[in-house]
């Protein structure tokens, strides 16, 4: 096991023991050195997001202040659930190495096939209805946006 996978796993077993949420862990890196680590808090915070891999990229973010977090790595102790892989995406993360497969996560109860399932095939939603309202009015702030100086997209 590398070191900073490691640390992922200390992260994951320091939240299991404080009763935080999930058996999670996550560490962010930047030429070799620990930018930030985070494990899951979606217990202890009552917040849906606060899966390991969000919790890092968020210190990781703040540490480096910047949202982009180009040249950096993650380690997690589970394959990223689709929010969490949309954030590192987001955060321009560079690779990601994992620890338990999807399937391993299913075994234990964090099963994400159906949120996969969903965004493949958003018309077959059986989760939450998405209906779209008031497109003018929103894309009326779309042109806002465009309008100010210095903006940067993601």
């Amino acid at each position: 096991m590398s070191r900073f996978m490691e640390i992922a796993c200390a992260s994951a077993l320091q939240g299991i023991t404080a009763g935080n949420g999930g058996p999670f862990g996550a560490a962010i890196v930047q030429n070799g050195k620990v930018i930030a680590t985070g494990h899951n808090r979606v217990i202890a915070d009552h917040d849906s997001t606060a899966h390991a891999e969000i919790m890092a990229i968020r210190k990781a973010e703040q540490v480096l202040g910047t949202h982009d977090l180009s040249g950096c790595e993650l380690y997690t102790t589970c394959y990223p659930c689709p929010m969490c892989l949309g954030a590192i995406l987001w955060a321009r993360i560079d690779k990601v190495y994992y620890g338990c497969s999807p399937d391993d996560a299913a075994q234990i109860g964090f099963d994400d096939k159906l949120f996969y399932e969903v965004i493949a095939n958003p018309s077959a939603n059986p989760c939450v209805t998405l209906e779209q309202e008031d497109r003018e009015s929103c894309l009326d702030l779309f042109k806002k946006w465009m309008g100010l100086p210095n903006k940067k997209p993601y």
